[in-house]
């Protein structure tokens, strides 16, 4: 049975470049297509946040560039959160897939593995 379910990652851009940004965004979504044989077909919509220290580009637009185009794609600034990491970049993916919530991986990468650890991102 194929349901609805949420993949989420984050990561870190270097500066607050377009270039950066991008790239940064482009690890991030291809870690999480790898670790959960994720096919553009089954992505519902993507939510990408930033922290307000990046406003030099929209990651949605590293989806597009990977192909997502007939995916729905979001971008919002975060609200400012103590401890929390800079430049950081976070998504939310609903794919359509017949895995269990115990089959997805969410994806962390460079300093956002601290989001988990210090549970705010739950």
């Amino acid at each position: 049975m194929t349901i609805c379910i949420g993949v989420r990652g984050a990561t870190q851009s270097e500066t607050n470049s377009a270039q950066d940004i991008y790239e940064s965004t482009r690890e991030l979504l291809e870690q999480i297509i790898l670790q959960n044989d994720i096919v553009e077909e089954q992505v519902a919509a993507a939510f990408f946040t930033v922290t307000h220290d990046l406003d030099a580009a929209y990651p949605a637009a590293a989806a597009r560039q990977l192909g997502w185009n007939e995916t729905a794609l979001m971008c919002s600034t975060e609200i400012p959160v103590p401890d929390y990491p800079s430049k950081c970049i976070r998504v939310l993916i609903l794919i359509n897939t017949d895995k269990s919530k115990a089959e997805i991986h969410n994806v962390y990468l460079k300093e956002t593995v601290l989001l988990r650890q210090k549970g705010l991102e739950e």
